[in-house]
């Protein structure tokens, strides 16, 4: 299962969130409308919780090989 990740800089706001929440799709949301009622003053709706589902996005990863030499620095791999 891939991974996602709400990630609060992805929308800029006064506070300047820097939070970001990754996991599984359903942990995800509830954590990031619970976030979002308890930072951003959001109400915790259907509606909300529809919204942060829209624009997660699926966790990109470092990986390396088993053996061999490493990737190039920074390299990332979507798994």
């Amino acid at each position: 299962m891939v991974r996602k990740v709400a990630d609060c800089r992805r929308f800029p706001s006064v506070m300047n969130c820097t939070l970001t929440i990754s996991g599984e799709e359903d942990e995800v949301v509830r954590a990031a409308a619970e976030h979002a009622v308890s930072v951003h003053r959001h109400e915790d709706t259907a509606e909300l919780r529809r919204e942060i589902r829209a624009t997660l996005q699926d966790e990109k990863v470092l990986a390396y090989p088993m053996s061999g030499p490493p990737p190039p620095e920074g390299e990332i791999f979507d798994l």
